[in-house]
């Protein structure tokens, strides 16, 4: 039978393992429960399998059968710290936390490839290395399996590496883009430190509520210096100050995640937001301590892998199976830290349920967000046929363009 059909027929399995980690999810670098649920799913198969010290990752190397250059396939395994409204009967079991992103399914795939690439040892051309990866939810998992060796697992560092993402508003289908896929992210973490006193006698004081209300909303201008090519996304999303109405506090601030396409663009927003923020203290009398701290870079698929990987859905699965990303995402991925040390892909898997509405239907990251489970089997005979067919291939210089 094709990859696609074994993998149809191994689909109760994956539901199976998807609802069991959908049920007990974990957050952060340490999930010891996910973590025995894949060495338990993969038990038995002719991997070499090594786990983390600084987080709880498995990396499981499968050998093939010719010289072919190494290929790496990803899946995130951590949950967030959202309470999950949707109802299902396998809903987390764990109060505040979900897997509200789509990682249970990630991982499900890529064990479902597991096997089916077990099952064609004999045909696969070169090694896989399969990396099971914690933290992907702002704990710099990716960056902490790089460091203890995931890419070169297998001996040779692999040619290339592949991960997948579910999206909950998607049709089901591949989306590919070349270039950009998701946003580089930074913080914007800002302390104003005024002068406390009563609320009653404010000329007495020096308040710093009242500039960090200001330096909010002026902070719309950075973004209107932007070109709108090259756009920018700059989102506060946390205020503090203050303990009782009646007390001036001596100091307050503010949190801000930014988004960018650009190193470059990344830079000139975080010295604009600096010097518009000074500038602001100098005008109100107050101090102000301002860190701009660059944290993900911008997810780059390589052109040549992406044309790898559409071609390979049109040869495996069809035509129809096949829709470009016409625009990138805003949203961040540690997995941007593997593509920026080999070429590879990431590919949005859609998972919008049947009848859904893609309008109407809750986003990643919603306590309502429900994924369907149809594509379990499509991720799972993706990633394995990847596998076959790019480990038999030399590996691609990396263009210098499609990093930019």
């Amino acid at each position: 039978m094709s990859v696609l059909e074994d993998a149809r027929e191994i689909a109760p399995e994956l539901t199976r393992w998807r609802r069991e980690l959908h049920a007990h999810p974990e957050v952060g670098l340490r999930l010891p429960r996910t973590q025995g649920a894949v060495l338990a799913a993969l038990d038995g198969l002719p991997l070499e399998i090594g786990t983390g010290t600084a987080a709880t990752s498995v990396t499981a190397v499968l050998r093939g059968a010719g010289d072919g250059p190494p290929v790496l396939l990803r899946a995130d395994m951590d949950a967030i710290p959202v309470q999950e409204l949707t109802g299902l009967p396998y809903a987390s079991s764990v109060p505040g936390v979900m897997h509200a992103c789509g990682h249970d399914l990630h991982t499900a795939m890529l064990l479902g490839a597991a096997h089916l690439l077990a099952a064609r040892r004999a045909e696969l051309p070169g090694d896989v290395v399969l990396m099971f990866q914690p933290g992907e939810e702002g704990w710099e998992g990716a960056r902490t399996m790089i460091e203890e060796g995931v890419l070169d697992a297998a001996g040779p560092r692999v040619a290339a590496a592949f991960g997948m993402h579910v999206f909950s508003t998607l049709p089901q289908r591949f989306h590919t883009r070349r270039g950009a896929v998701l946003a580089s992210s930074s913080a914007l973490e800002v302390t104003v430190h005024g002068e406390g006193g009563h609320a009653s006698a404010p000329h007495l004081a020096r308040d710093p509520v009242l500039v960090v209300a200001e330096m909010v909303q002026a902070l719309t201008l950075v973004t209107r210096r932007t070109d709108v090519f090259d756009p920018v996304v700059l989102t506060v999303t946390v205020l503090h100050g203050g303990a009782r109405r009646n007390i001036i506090p001596a100091s307050a601030g503010f949190e801000a995640t930014v988004r960018t396409f650009s190193d470059a663009t990344a830079t000139r927003v975080g010295d604009e937001a600096r010097r518009l923020l000074d500038g602001l203290a100098t005008a109100h009398g107050v101090e102000v301590d301002a860190r701009f701290v660059r944290e993900r870079p911008a997810t780059v698929s390589d052109a040549d892998e992406v044309s790898f990987v559409e071609q390979t859905v049109r040869d495996a699965l069809g035509e129809e199976w096949l829709r470009p990303l016409e625009h990138p995402f805003t949203g961040a991925e540690d997995f941007s830290r593997v593509l920026a040390e080999v070429p590879g892909a990431f590919v949005a898997l859609g998972a919008l349920p049947d009848g859904a509405d893609p309008a109407r239907a809750a986003f990643n990251h919603s306590g309502h967000a429900v994924f369907d489970e149809a594509v379990l089997p499509l991720g799972a005979a993706l990633h394995a046929e990847i596998a076959l067919r790019r480990s038999g291939r030399p590996g691609l210089a990396r263009n210098p363009e499609d990093q930019r």
